[in-house]
């Protein structure tokens, strides 16, 4: 996969994971841990995990202009924290919307770099 496509997937994990809590809420489901949570937040951490350390490598060889570690770091825990916590109807929605918002904001961001990069004035979706 390219840094592109694995940004992509982080989007998709964000809407993913907004859908998720939406129908955990309106089914009043409890989820299996083992069967359900843990398979699904392994591959989303680790997919996470590994784009962070690809777009950390990415900053210090481009330096892109709005794109800093600290973000990717903030986006990194975040994110670990949200695709658990999609799963439970006891999650805070006002904090878990934010976190999501703030999630494809800054992914936004690095798509909008990386394009910038490569000469592309927007971001096809």
């Amino acid at each position: 996969m390219n840094k592109i496509t694995d940004t992509k997937l982080l989007l998709t994990i964000c809407d993913e994971c907004e859908q998720r809590f939406y129908r955990m809420r309106e089914t009043d489901h409890e989820p299996d841990f083992f069967g359900e949570v843990k398979p699904y937040a392994d591959r989303s951490h680790k997919a996470i995990a590994d784009w962070a350390d690809e777009m950390k490598v990415w900053i210090k060889k481009e330096k892109p202009l709005y794109v800093h570690e600290v973000q990717i770091d903030s986006l990194k825990d975040s994110m670990t924290q949200f695709v658990v916590q999609s799963f439970y109807k006891a999650t805070g929605k006002k904090r878990f919307i934010l976190s999501i918002r703030a999630g494809r904001y800054t992914l936004q961001t690095v798509l909008s770099a990386m394009n910038a990069d490569k000469g592309v004035d927007h971001v096809n979706e």
